[in-house]
């Protein structure tokens, strides 16, 4: 079964930085792209970053060059690192990867970003 687990989130001050993981099991990890998603307190689920089984990333607006996603295929991990952080970074951020037509998240870990 496909396991998902997020890790790193804390209290951080505005600028300041973070680096999220998630550790994966249960699929030929190296096969698959991954994604980061993110929900603050009051708003809908929305995406952040992907990195595809090759190593192409993609962000969302509000986080392209402050963010970057990485990946480990040999420890079975995908990376956010996340500099110049904002109070509107603020929120639980997910890994999330599709597998055999379904989609499996993480538990979530959370961000917060404050004075």
């Amino acid at each position: 079964q496909v396991h998902l687990v997020e890790s790193g989130g804390d209290l951080v001050q505005p600028g300041g930085s973070l680096r999220l993981a998630c550790v994966a099991s249960g699929l030929n990890f190296k096969l698959f792209a991954l994604s980061w998603y993110r929900q603050a307190p009051e708003k809908e689920r929305e995406y952040v970053a992907s990195i595809t089984a090759s190593g192409t990333t993609n962000y969302t607006d509000s986080v392209r060059g402050r963010f970057t996603i990485s990946r480990d295929n040999i420890r079975n991990r995908v990376y956010l690192q996340m500099d110049n952080l904002k109070p509107e970074d603020t929120a639980t951020y997910y890994c999330t990867v599709s597998y055999r037509t379904r989609n499996y998240w993480g538990r979530g870990t959370q961000v917060i970003v404050s004075s």
